[in-house]
């Protein structure tokens, strides 16, 4: 299975790189997997809904850019539909057997996601109705994917 990662802006925090640099190593016994970055746009305070707009959809078009024809899109947005860990295994190994073995997994930047990557999108997840920062929400999911694995293989790993 091949495993794409679009996400908006660079990773600064060294603790979050080595945490997604683990989980990157542990994810190779299951998967290819490949994170892309994308340039976030700057974002001060006190932005109108045009101007988040506009922004958004610049940061939505380098999205866009990166998105192979077949893969299956997994936005990760607020509104998205909650699954459990074990839900998550299960439409991952579905997915699979449906023959959708190219999944790509979008985090947007502090703004969130545009409408046309929305569009785009095959299914919305929702990690919970909080707001995490983006750049966690990285290590985060690459935590689930793996935990989606073992618990597909029926192999262990903490509860």
């Amino acid at each position: 299975m091949n495993i794409r990662i679009v996400a908006v802006g660079k990773l600064k925090e060294k603790f979050i790189q080595e945490g997604i640099k683990e989980y990157s190593k542990r994810l190779s016994r299951y998967c290819n997997l490949e994170i892309i970055e994308v340039i976030d746009e700057k974002a001060p305070e006190n932005l109108s809904e045009k101007e988040i707009n506009i922004i958004k959809g610049k940061e939505g078009q380098r999205i866009l850019s990166k998105l192979p024809t077949n893969t299956y899109v997994i936005s990760l947005a607020i509104d998205g539909k909650n699954l459990s860990s074990e839900d998550f295994s299960r439409k991952i190994d579905n997915l699979a057997l449906e023959g959708k073995g190219d999944l790509t997994f979008i985090i947007g930047g502090s703004l969130g996601l545009s409408a046309e990557v929305l569009d785009r999108s095959d299914f919305k997840l929702s990690f919970s109705k909080m707001t995490f920062p983006h750049q966690l929400m990285r290590l985060i999911l690459l935590e689930q994917i793996y935990r989606g694995f073992k618990i597909s293989k029926g192999e262990p790993y903490h509860k």
